[in-house]
C-alpha cells in the first residue's frame, strides 16, 4: 500500500467527523440511560429495546467509517469494525435482558417478559430483527472471510437466532396467522426467518465443532438449536418438518455419543502406555 497523502487524510477527517459526532451523542445517551436500569425490572424493557436500536445505528456508522477508510485511505480500519462488533454484542445483550437468552424453553418461561413490551408491535419487532441480521452480516463481510473473529460470529448468529425467536409472541402470533390479518406477510416472513436462523445456528455450531474446537459444548449447542426448532414446529403443528427435525436430532446425538465414546477409549489407551 502506498503512502496516504495529506489531502486524502484531510478529506477522510472531514467526511468522518459527522459520523463520529453522532456516535458520541448516542454513547452519551446510552451512558445516562444505563445508570437508571435495574436488572430484572420488566418496566424498563422498552428502554432496553431503544438502546438496542441505538447500538445498531452505531454499528451502521462504524461500518460507514470503515468504508470511508477503505475508499479514501486504501486501508481497512479494524478498530472501527471492532467497535461495530462490540455494539452488536451490546444490542443482543439488551435484547436478551428483555426477552431472555433461553434457546430451547417453553414459551411460558418468558411470556411475562413479552407482556412488558406489548406496545412494541409485531412489525416493529420484525424490522428490528431484520436490521440486526443485516448489521451482523455487514460487519462480518467487512472483516472478511479470513478474519480472526470468524468463529465468534457463530456465537453472534446463535444469539441472534435466540432473541429473534424469543421476541415472537407465539400465543398471539398463531392467532394472527391469517392472510386477512393486517401484518400477516411480515409475521409469516418473521417466522420463516426464525426457522432459517435456528437451523443455520445449529449448522454453524456443528461446523465449528467439526472444523475448529472439537468441544462437546459446541455440539450440544448445535443440538439445542435443533431442539428449539423442533419445539417451534410442534407449536405450529408442522408435522412433516417435526418428523424431519426429530430424525436429525437423533443422528446428531448419535454422532456426539460416538465421539465421546471414542475419546474415552483413546484416553484409556493412553493411560495404559
Amino acid at each position: 500500500m502506498g503512502k496516504v497523502s495529506k489531502q486524502a487524510r484531510e478529506r477522510f477527517i472531514e467526511h468522518s467527523n459527522e459520523y463520529k459526532k453522532e456516535i458520541n451523542t448516542l454513547k452519551e445517551k446510552e451512558k445516562k440511560i444505563k445508570l437508571t436500569l435495574k436488572r430484572g425490572d420488566f418496566s424498563q424493557n422498552m428502554q432496553r429495546l431503544a438502546l438496542a436500536e441505538d447500538n445498531l445505528t452505531m454499528v451502521s456508522y462504524y461500518v460507514v467509517l470503515n468504508s470511508l477508510s477503505v475508499s479514501m485511505l486504501g486501508v481497512k480500519n479494524e478498530s472501527y469494525l471492532n467497535e461495530a462488533r462490540k455494539c452488536l454484542y451490546k444490542c443482543i445483550i439488551y435484547l436478551e435482558e428483555t426477552v431472555t437468552n433461553f434457546i430451547d424453553m417453553p414459551y411460558s418461561q418468558y411470556e411475562e417478559n413479552l407482556l412488558s413490551i406489548q406496545t412494541f408491535d409485531d412489525i416493529e419487532r420484525y424490522n428490528l430483527i431484520r436490521k440486526l441480521g443485516y448489521s451482523i452480516q455487514s460487519v462480518e463481510d467487512s472483516f472478511g472471510s479470513n478474519s480472526k473473529w470468524k468463529w465468534s460470529f457463530v456465537e453472534l448468529l446463535g444469539r441472534y437466532a435466540t432473541v429473534s425467536k424469543n421476541l415472537l409472541d407465539l400465543k398471539m402470533m398463531i392467532k394472527k396467522l391469517d392472510p386477512r390479518e393486517q401484518g400477516y406477510v411480515e409475521r409469516n416472513n418473521w417466522l420463516e426467518l426464525v426457522k432459517q436462523m435456528l437451523q443455520k445456528a445449529a449448522d454453524k455450531y456443528r461446523e465449528k465443532y467439526e472444523l475448529s474446537t472439537q468441544r462437546i459444548d459446541d455440539m450440544k449447542l448445535a443440538i439445542n438449536y435443533l431442539g428449539a426448532l423442533k419445539r417451534l414446529y410442534l407449536t405450529l403443528n408442522e408435522k412433516q418438518n417435526l418428523d424431519i427435525i426429530k430424525k436429525k436430532i437423533d443422528v446428531w446425538n448419535t454422532k456426539m455419543e460416538a465421539d465421546l465414546k471414542k475419546r474415552e477409549e483413546e484416553k484409556k489407551h493412553r493411560s495404559y502406555r
